[in-house]
């Protein structure tokens, strides 16, 4: 039995209202949140995940994230931690258990109402996933376009990021001429320009020297500072000591850890 680690969701009161409504299409749409303070970014109620192979991936998982915290997702690979990542995007839908991200229980969600949700969470990965024929500027952009923003918005908000991530005068290059923690800047650029209320990070000093990497985080750390969830999943065991934020572990599936500290328990 996995030890409880957080109390379910209040989803009756408000909190964590689904929020959605049908469309009647067989779809249901986004809809206001009732207040709540502090609010809640994500929680996760008896959640377990079994893929048609058999695989248990995730099992028992009980957690809640909120609003403005920064939060480091730990453990072995295989420990389940990408799947936990995919589950939060709807990419995947768990085999039992709810999980609620920005006021939404996401296995309610019809195709109309996930575009919506996903403007709600930036994702950053550690390969970067840059449009290498594109600009620095295009490849921020185009994260509005494909989602419809008009286009006298697109300008001021591409401006907006790249100016937070320290890319101004990199706008126009393309990803091949920048270093790797540039393209790592820009793609945490793409990831905040539709404003999000929730960041999730996938091992995004992975591929950065120490120094870099560093930078990387800081960077994190003032978009968090603004009040932006942050949940970073990561193997670096000197950030995560160093920083002493929330650590949230994971082994086997299982919920094995949450507390404020550094990588290992014992540090």
């Amino acid at each position: 039995m996995a030890t409880q680690l957080a109390p379910r969701p209040n989803v009756t009161s408000g909190a964590l209202d689904p929020a959605t409504r049908s469309t009647g299409t067989g779809d249901s749409e986004l809809l206001p949140r009732a207040p709540l303070t502090p609010r809640i970014a994500v929680a996760l109620h008896d959640v377990s995940k079994v893929y048609p192979n058999g695989r248990r991936a995730l099992a028992d998982v009980d957690l809640v994230i909120l609003e403005g915290d920064f939060v480091f997702l730990v453990g072995p690979s295989g420990a389940g931690k990408s799947t936990l990542i995919r589950l939060l995007v709807r990419d995947e839908v768990p085999t039992s258990g709810e999980v609620f991200v920005a006021g939404s229980e996401l296995s309610r969600l019809g195709s109309r109402a996930i575009p919506k949700l996903r403007r709600q969470i930036g994702i950053v990965f550690q390969d970067f996933r840059l449009l290498p024929r594109k600009t620095v500027r295009e490849n921020v952009a185009f994260a509005l376009e494909v989602t419809g923003t008009p286009r006298r918005r697109i300008g001021p908000a591409v401006d907006r990021v790249l100016a937070l991530v320290g890319l101004s005068d990199q706008a126009e290059q393309r990803p091949s001429q920048l270093s790797g923690g540039e393209q790592q800047r820009t793609a945490i650029a793409r990831a905040m320009v539709h404003d999000p209320k929730v960041i999730i990070a996938d091992e995004p000093t992975g591929n950065l020297d120490p120094l870099i990497s560093w930078e990387i985080l800081q960077l994190l750390l003032r978009i968090n500072e603004m009040g932006t969830t942050v949940i970073m999943a990561t193997h670096n065991a000197e950030v995560v000591t160093a920083l002493r934020k929330r650590v949230v572990g994971l082994e086997e599936g299982r919920l094995v850890r949450d507390e404020v500290g550094g990588y290992h328990r014992d540090s």
